[in-house]
Formats: structure tokens, C-alpha cells, sequence
């Protein structure tokens, strides 16, 4: 079967003329699947009854199942979510105050192998299609509506290099963004990248997003062992493929930066690192390592944290200490994968592919 989220709204009035329906028929089944989150085509009572039937034959709502939502002290949610095809993936959503952010994977696994990050440990299992990231985001917006809430932010930081399946992450992007599906605005669509240089200003090119960099380390000699992906493409060459893609005058590309005990938390790293955000206009987001138990690092304290935190903005550094959101079910940065069944029972059960 065709999967139907895979196509924008625009593709979806193709598709239907071409197969000899009316093109504003496409235009009706996005209305309801993504501005009323009805997927039973049966339920779409301003379609003929024999295109309904038609449909139900032809084209797939559902591409992935909801297994389990496991929910953290601070509100998060954590969506266990299967594929067609039996494989495994997650996708949090973090609550804050006037956002809902859905922190969206898009790869089953990682080939990348960051020291300190669960998924990398899974290794690849395969590119997630655009259906599949689009239904990520769909699962949580009808868990929202149940709430009188909407998704505000993407954030692709979940499982997974996104430039690493560029083509589908685009694709998907575009149905997030089109007006008659989620209707987000690009600016609130936020793409890691661990540092695919090659890839970074085609990603510009397709969709106008913002970039966060994974960076992690400011030398090459210590983010080659942090970030493996470094020995391919070493920092100066990253900075060079950040300089090429297209961010706003008023606007900042972010530097994402892991704080890993007696690793990279010390001032000169904290100084060489304000150097790379101000060549690049960077911004920098700290973020506390989050431990699981793949991993043997640790989490500087507060005191160290804040420290490396005041260094950089006294060498000039627009920087935040990120608080972790949902490191008790296994959902903050870098833990996704590791198993949180036995810390977190479900909070809603399994809804059946249909």
C-alpha cells in the first residue's frame, strides 16, 4: 500500500488526478487526517463511499504503531514506537511553557558511535522513511489534541544522523511545514547534524531550517575519539560547511556541546570553544552528559558546569546551560535506545495499525 504521509497535501491532489478522481479529493483526506486526525478513511463522510473503499485498499494512514508513552517527573514523554517491518524507535516530546517540541529520529539506530551516546551503541538498522518521521510527529499532535494542545517545534535529535538520509528528512520536512498538513513554521524545524559537512548546505538548499551542530569537542584531536565522524570531517571543514549555509543575518546557527567529566569540561576547553562559536556565529546550547548505563563518563557538578558555562561567556560566547529533560525514562540527549521499561511503566497502551 501506498503510504499517504509520505506525500504533502499538494502531491496528495496530484496523486488522486491522475488516478481519475477530483484533485480537491487529496486536498479533503489531508483536511482530515491533519487538521482533524481522523485516519479511518471510512470516517471521512464527505468522500464518495466508493473511494473510501478505494482508498482503504490503496493507501496506508499508519505507518507506524504506537507501542508505549513512558512519562518523566519534569512531564516529558517518551513514544516507543514500532514500524511496520518490526523495528524499533522513539521520539520524545518535551512540554514547556508556550512549546510542545518533538524531538523526531530519523534513522533505526546510528552508525556513528558517539562515545557517549546509547544509539550509537545500537548500531544502523536502517534510513527511517518520510511516512515514518511524518507519523512520529502525527502520533504526538493527536496525543496533544487529546490535551487541547498543538506541536509547536521540531527538533530532529532523536535516533539517528538526519544527513545521513537527507532525501527522506527533506521530503518529510515539507509535509511538516505545508500549510494544509502541520502548517510549522521552517524556523521552528531545528536539524542536528554530528557533521556531515557534505551535506549541510544542500540541506539549506531544499529546506530554509536551522542548523545545530553536534560539536562536543573543540579540538580534532579529541572530538576524533568523542565523535568519530570528525576523522572524515575535522572541524576546520565542518566550520567551513557552516559558513555555507544560508542562516539569517538576525539569526544563529547552535553548537550542541556535551559536558563530559575531566574530558572537555576544563577553561582552555571552555576558551577554545568560544573561539570556533564566534568564527562560526554559533551559539552555544551545554548540555549536562546524561548517563546510561552503556556508558562509564559522568557529569561534571554544578559547580564545574557553571564555571565552564561563565568562561565561555566571558570570552564572548552566547551560551545556555540546557536543563535534561526526561533523563529518568531514558529521553534526554544521547539516551534514547537504552531501555527504560523497568524505570517507567507505560502511561497509555498500544494502538494497532490499521
Amino acid at each position: 500500500m501506498k503510504p499517504l504521509l509520505a506525500h504533502t497535501p499538494d502531491e496528495l491532489r496530484a496523486a488522486f488526478a491522475a488516478a481519475g478522481a477530483p484533485a480537491f479529493r487529496g486536498a479533503q483526506v489531508a483536511h482530515w487526517l491533519y487538521a482533524r486526525r481522523v485516519r479511518d478513511f471510512a470516517a471521512m463522510p464527505n468522500l464518495p463511499a466508493a473511494l473510501r473503499e478505494q482508498l482503504a485498499l490503496e493507501w496506508s494512514t499508519r505507518s507506524l504503531r504506537l507501542e508505549a508513552v513512558h512519562q518523566a517527573a519534569d512531564g516529558t514523554r517518551k513514544l516507543a514506537l514500532a514500524t511496520v517491518d518490526g523495528a524499533r524507535i522513539e521520539a520524545v516530546l518535551i512540554p514547556e511553557e508556550r512549546r510542545r517540541t518533538l524531538c523526531v529520529s530519523s534513522q533505526v539506530g546510528c552508525s556513528l558511535d558517539c562515545s557517549f551516546c546509547a544509539t550509537g551503541r545500537l548500531g544502523l538498522g536502517r534510513n527511517l522513511h518520510a511516512d515514518e518521521i511524518v507519523d512520529q510527529a502525527l502520533h504526538a499532535a493527536e496525543l496533544l489534541a487529546e490535551e487541547g494542545r498543538a506541536l509547536t517545534h521540531v527538533v530532529f535529535m532523536g535516533m539517528g544522523e538526519p544527513l545521513l538520509n537527507l532525501k527522506n528528512v527533506v521530503q518529510a520536512i515539507r509535509v511538516l511545514t505545508h500549510p494544509d498538513a502541520f502548517g510549522l513554521a521552517p524556523r521552528r524545524i531545528t536539524v542536528s547534524t554530528a557533521g556531515v559537512a557534505p551535506k549541510i548546505a544542500e540541506l539549506g538548499r531544499a529546506v530554509p531550517v536551522r542548523l545545530a551542530v553536534s560539536l562536543h569537542a573543540a579540538r580534532d584531536e579529541l572530538r576524533d575519539v568523542l565523535v568519530p565522524l570528525n576523522r572524515r570531517f575535522p572541524i576546520a571543514e565542518l566550520l567551513e560547511a557552516c559558513a555555507a549555509f544560508p542562516t539569517p543575518r538576525r539569526e544563529r546557527l547552535s553548537f550542541e556541546y556535551t559536558l563530559i567529566a575531566g574530558v572537555n569540561d576544563s577553561p582552555a576547553d571552555a576558551r577554545a570553544l568560544a573561539a570556533l562559536a564566534a568564527q562560526a556565529r554559533a551559539k552555544v546550547n551545554l548540555i549536562p552528559l546524561n548517563e546510561h548505563p552503556g556508558t562509564g563518563d559522568r557529569r561534571p557538578s554544578e559547580a564545574r558546569m557553571d564555571a565552564f558555562l561563565a568562561a565561555l561567556v566571558e570570552a564572548g560566547a552566547s551560551a545556555t546551560l540546557r536543563r535534561s529533560r526526561g533523563d529518568d525514562i531514558y529521553a534526554a540527549c544521547g539516551q534514547l535506545g537504552a531501555r527504560a521499561d523497568a524505570h517507567a511503566p507505560p502511561a497509555s497502551a498500544a494502538h494497532a495499525f490499521r
